[in-house]
């Protein structure tokens, strides 16, 4: 069709005349005099509006699904990123709160008992016959061999091979682990030995046994053991928390008392740990015990109970009135005095006091401790 002025002014009048009623549709609102009109019109063309959206919309959904695809693949790679990334962050933030609780309770202890300490983690399990951990520091941060290994909680075992950057630990609980150890409250002292296996084995719940070197020491659970120290505090330093009394053996003609030991350190679960590089200067005896829980009962010390004398055997009363406690026999020789029996002061180890013989009461020294020489 050929654009001729007619064309034109017809053009110029129609769109004069919609300019025209959309003003005025538009003036006059709800009261508008084209309102009718309006209605006509969405009658007639809405359902061709409906029709005609519901067919173009599932080609538009499809072409713009293929178009956004790359990007919303990326925009979810990106959100799993960073959620992988915020979950390493949090859990790395645990860890970094529990091992700092952890250090704190290290440090506590070594400065209530007087230790100097090289702190380390622990990296490995030993998978062999001995019951060991690998530590991560060595020979470099001042670690030797038969250096005593603890943590915020109590004793972890000693030091047996050092390398330049990591360090063996054999464990309390390894049967090859002999401690000369301390009752709390009795003072009595005895040898504290592993079972094997961190308590896995036949020591359940109770991995350490300990062995009073008097039959005749009171002894109950709930009372607490403490290291006694080694001469030149090699492997052991003295005050260093070991467990609690679970149970108590009653075995008829032992020459030791024997009982069974819960300790404070969960072996199953170790990590920050502290190596003793330098021994406190004086024994701190009790006082890196943790406190005792509110509420919770002291264990009270039965009296002594007899030991299985010889038939003929005296017992006297030191005290007029308190008949029943076993003496050394008055026909006993040099050799049957309980005061013959010394711990070995080259080695300092309680293990080679000699046992006592039934029918006599070994005493101990006020300090409890004969090997280093306070």
């Amino acid at each position: 069709m050929n654009d001729t002025r007619h064309t034109r002014t017809a053009l110029g009048v129609l769109l004069f005349v919609a300019l025209t009623l959309i003003t005025v549709d538009y003036r006059g609102g709800d009261n508008s005099p084209l309102r009718g009109l309006r209605g006509l019109g969405a009658a007639v063309f809405g359902p061709i509006e409906r029709f005609s959206a519901s067919a173009v919309r599932p080609i538009g959904n499809t072409v713009d699904a293929i178009t956004d695809a790359p990007r919303e693949r990326r925009r979810a790679d990106r959100l799993a990123l960073e959620n992988q990334r915020l979950r390493e962050q949090l859990r790395a933030n645990r860890q970094d709160q529990d091992r700092s609780g952890q250090l704190g309770r290290l440090l506590r202890s070594a400065g209530i008992g007087g230790y100097k300490i090289v702190s380390g983690q622990v990296i490995s399990a030993g998978q062999g016959f001995e019951d060991t951990v690998t530590i991560d520091v060595g020979s470099r941060s001042g670690v030797q061999n038969d250096m005593t290994v603890m943590t915020g909680d109590g004793l972890v075992g000693r030091v047996t091979r050092v390398g330049p950057d990591t360090a063996t630990v054999l464990l309390a609980t390894d049967a090859a682990s002999a401690i000369g150890s301390r009752v709390e409250d009795s003072k009595e002292i005895g040898i504290a030995q592993g079972v094997g296996r961190r308590g896995l084995g036949s020591g359940g719940a109770n991995p350490i046994r300990l062995q009073l070197l008097d039959v005749n020491a009171p002894l109950t659970p709930g009372q607490r053991i403490v290291t006694l120290g080694s001469q030149g505090e090699r492997p052991y330093v003295p005050g260093v928390p070991i467990g609690t009394v679970e149970k108590v053996e009653q075995t008829q003609g032992a020459i030791t008392r024997t009982a069974f030991i819960r300790p404070f350190v969960q072996f199953t679960s170790l990590d920050v740990v502290g190596v003793v590089v330098a021994p406190p200067k004086e024994d701190p005896r009790d006082a890196v015990l943790p406190p005792r829980p509110k509420g919770a009962p002291t264990p009270a010390a039965p009296s002594p109970s007899l030991c299985p004398c010889p038939t003929g055997s005296p017992t006297e009363s030191p005290v007029p009135g308190q008949p029943g406690t076993p003496l050394v026999s008055p026909t006993a020789g040099p050799a049957d005095s309980p005061m013959a029996a010394p711990t070995n002061r080259s080695t300092g180890d309680p293990s080679s006091r000699p046992a006592p013989r039934p029918g006599t009461t070994v005493m101990n020294t006020p300090a409890g401790r004969t090997g280093r020489g306070d």
